[in-house]
């Protein structure tokens, strides 16, 4: 049976061979990982998903500050087994994470990732239009989400940039 839930305390090294086998090393490149390097993410908003005991899929929130808009959070990554692929596994594990974040009082959600998958969840383009990710990233997978609490990112500019607490 499939369930979705908080990571735990131990969850992060079943995690990461999971993220290795679905992503590999080239997740380390991505600008989103600016970000996350050496951050925890945000408090209460990283979920995992099992089959039994084995997991077969993760995602977490991370706290940025975006810009001239000020507090949001980023998704990613989201990484589902691949046999697990079109099971709706990745659907739940974001539906988890964005009720979370909107029950917290949080406002805005963004991400870099595929246009037409994230549209579902009430992804776009334009109210991250004014924001720059640090690095390198691909403008039209730039996205954004209101969470319901406020319009926070319509006509904001500037750099994203990691305000969530450090890794001791």
């Amino acid at each position: 049976m499939i369930t979705i839930d908080r990571e735990g305390a131990y969850s992060h090294i079943e995690r990461e061979k999971l993220l290795d086998r679905v992503m590999g090393q080239a997740r380390f490149q991505k600008s989103s990982e600016i970000l996350r390097r050496n951050r925890l993410p945000a408090d209460g908003l990283a979920f995992v998903a099992h089959d039994g005991k084995q997991m077969i899929g993760t995602v977490r929130l991370w706290n940025v500050n975006a810009g001239d808009a000020g507090d949001a959070l980023l998704l990613g990554p989201l990484a589902v087994d691949k046999i697990y692929s079109g099971s709706g596994v990745g659907a739940g594990l974001v539906y988890a994470a964005l009720n979370a974040a909107q029950a917290a009082g949080h406002r805005s959600v963004l991400l870099v990732g595929d246009p037409d998958y994230y549209a579902r969840f009430g992804f776009h383009a334009a109210p991250a239009s004014g924001l720059l990710m640090p690095g390198h990233f691909d403008r039209h997978r730039f996205q954004a989400v209101h969470l319901g609490n406020g319009d926070g990112l319509s006509g904001s500019t500037g750099m994203l940039s990691a305000t969530g607490a450090m890794i001791h």
